[in-house]
C-alpha cells in the first residue's frame, strides 16, 4: 500500500474514533504477534508445522483426557510463552478504554496481554493460559506451577491437594465457549457504535460469528490478509494493527 493511500486511511480511522464513544475491538492471533506470538494460520503458524499429530488433534478435549503427556509436551512448548510483553496496539487498546471511548475488547488470543497493558473489560472467548484449574477439586494453578512440572516422571501437572489432574483454562476444541462471556460480548456488540476488528482470519467459529451482530455506524478492519468481512466493512486497511494503531491519537 502506497504510504499516502495509507496515511489518507490512517485519517479516516482518526476520524471514526473521534466521532466514536462507544467502540469495541474483537481480536484474534495478529495482535500478539507483534509480541512474538506466532499465530496459528500464516505459513510459519502452529497449524503449519509437523507433529505427530495436527494441532486440532492435540489442542481437543478428547486428546487431553486420552493423551495428556502428548498434550502437555505441545502445550508447553507451543502455547505457554513467558516473558512476552503488550505491542503498540495493547497500549493503545487500553489508552482509549481510559479515555472513556472503547468500552470493550473481545478477543480470541489466551496470552493474557491485553489485561497487561491495562485494559479492564476484556471478553477471553478462548480462555486464557494464566489460569488453571485441577479438574477434580477445582483448586487454582497459575502458569508458572503448569510450566515448572515439565520435568515430572509424565509431564503431567497434578494438583498438590488431590492429586487430580490440572487442565488450562482454555477452550479446546470439542469444549462449548463459556456462556457468560458470550452473553457479555453479545451485549457489548450491539451496543457498539463502532467496531473494529483486528489481527484476525474470522475462519475460527463460533467466536467469529459474534461480529454479525454488529449494527452500529463505523465497521473496521485491520488486518494483513482479506476477511470474508471485507464486503461490509466502512473501512479496510491491511497492515500490522500495532503499526496503524500507534498513529492514532487519543483526544
Amino acid at each position: 500500500m502506497e504510504s499516502t493511500e495509507l496515511q489518507t486511511k490512517i485519517e479516516k480511522l482518526q476520524n471514526f474514533i473521534d466521532e466514536s464513544d462507544h467502540i469495541v475491538f474483537f481480536g484474534g492471533a495478529g495482535v500478539s504477534t507483534e509480541s512474538g506470538i506466532p499465530d496459528f494460520r500464516s505459513t510459519d503458524g502452529l497449524y503449519n508445522q509437523k507433529w505427530d499429530y495436527s494441532p486440532e488433534q492435540i489442542i481437543s478435549r478428547s486428546f487431553f483426557e486420552t493423551k495428556t503427556a502428548e498434550f502437555y509436551r505441545f502445550y508447553r512448548e507451543k502455547l505457554i510463552i513467558k516473558g512476552i510483553k503488550p505491542n503498540a496496539a495493547h497500549y493503545k487498546l487500553a489508552a482509549l478504554e481510559k479515555a472513556g471511548k472503547l468500552s470493550t475488547i473481545i478477543t480470541q488470543n489466551i496470552d493474557g496481554l491485553h489485561q497487561a497493558a491495562g485494559s479492564k473489560n476484556v471478553f477471553e472467548l478462548h480462555g486464557s493460559t494464566l489460569r488453571n484449574h485441577c479438574v477434580t477439586c477445582g483448586a487454582f494453578y497459575d502458569i508458572d506451577f503448569i510450566a515448572d512440572r515439565k520435568n515430572d516422571s509424565d509431564g503431567i501437572p497434578r494438583c498438590i491437594k488431590c492429586g487430580g489432574i490440572i487442565k488450562p483454562d482454555i477452550v479446546l476444541y470439542e469444549e462449548s465457549l463459556n456462556e457468560t462471556c458470550i452473553e457479555g460480548a453479545l451485549k457489548a456488540i450491539r451496543q457498539a457504535d463502532m467496531l473494529i476488528i483486528g489481527g484476525t482470519s474470522l475462519t475460527v467459529y463460533p467466536a467469529a460469528g459474534l461480529i454479525d451482530y454488529y449494527k452500529g455506524r463505523r465497521l473496521v478492519l485491520i488486518n494483513k490478509t482479506p476477511t470474508y468481512g471485507d464486503a461490509s466493512a466502512d473501512l479496510i486497511i491491511r497492515g500490522a494493527i500495532g503499526e496503524i494503531l500507534s498513529n492514532i491519537k487519543i483526544k
